[in-house]
């Protein structure tokens, strides 16, 4: 986002162009918003509204962004009233976002190795900023990891894209990120076939494990997922002495910052202070987090 546009909010009437429906109650919804699609960055957000007769808006990830053809696309699993009422809409049908909101991923050219890990809800961004690094023209070496518990919201197949260092048999991808030429690799405890039996941070470690000190020197890790997983994330970044970003996910009631609803506390160089995850987050240095 430009100088300009900054603390700038834009209320945009998007049109559903499709919503794509997976197992376990997901959804990728894509919406024509030209202005969204213009201005949004890996990590940021829009607020939505689900349904007219529910009129508190909804807080989704952008997983992609096309600036020219104008339309983004948004994950959702149903959870509760009003996100099975999006769920029922139609192609054709608006709905009211806010956004891009937040302060999005900023990568780091001196540390090429960008690991991106993604758990349920919190895949989007990942998917968003792989084909960010992929579109930039700059030597990144992305490496995405996904962490599910239910079936994830995409077929997943077997990955042609050797990837030294991953546990043996850990070879289920993402066939998105398999056609732009990105590996990545899945994890789960129930059991699905090709991913790595445990959370998708403990593989994560064990490869990262398996780098050399020159080569931990140019990772980078950005995660977004649930709580414990972004804990367990920064903890990695303790162990291994690299940088990590988190994108933090909290209910959010106005979801531009007037409310506070969405606070967190956030170690800085003047001591603790209390950050609102809308607009000052939702990426924030995982170790002033946790």
């Amino acid at each position: 986002m430009s100088h300009a546009d900054r603390g700038t909010l834009r209320l945009e009437d998007a049109r559903i162009v499709r919503q794509s429906a997976f197992e376990g109650e997901q959804f990728v919804l894509r919406l024509e918003a030209p202005a969204c699609a213009r201005l949004a960055e890996p990590g940021s957000f829009v607020h939505l509204t689900c349904d007219p007769s529910i009129p508190m808006r909804r807080p989704l990830s952008i997983m992609r962004a096309d600036r020219e053809a104008g339309w983004i696309d948004v994950l959702y699993k149903i959870v509760g009233p009003g996100l099975r009422a999006l769920a029922g809409r139609k192609p054709g049908e608006t709905v009211s976002i806010i956004g891009p909101i937040g302060r999005p991923f900023t990568v780091h050219r001196e540390r090429p190795r960008t690991v991106l890990i993604g758990g349920g809800v919190g895949i989007p961004p990942m998917v968003f900023l792989a084909e960010r690094l992929r579109a930039s023209g700059e030597p990144w070496r992305p490496l995405v990891l996904m962490g599910s518990e239910i079936p994830f919201p995409f077929h997943p197949r077997p990955s042609t894209l050797v990837v030294p260092g991953m546990p043996a048999g850990t070879i289920a991808s993402m066939p998105l990120l398999e056609e732009w030429d990105i590996p990545s690799r899945l994890a789960s405890r129930a059991g699905f076939p090709g991913c790595f039996e445990g959370y998708v941070t403990e593989l994560a470690g064990e490869w990262l494990g398996s780098l050399s000190s020159a080569a931990l020197a140019e990772v980078e890790l950005f995660a977004c997922g649930p709580t414990p997983m972004l804990a367990a994330a920064a903890q990695l970044a303790r162990r291994y002495a690299v940088p990590c970003q988190v994108s933090l996910e909290e209910f959010m009631a106005c979801g531009v910052g007037g409310c506070a609803g969405c606070t967190v506390r956030v170690r800085t160089a003047d001591g603790d202070a209390m950050k609102r995850v809308c607009v000052d987050g939702p990426v924030f240095d995982a170790l002033q987090v946790f």
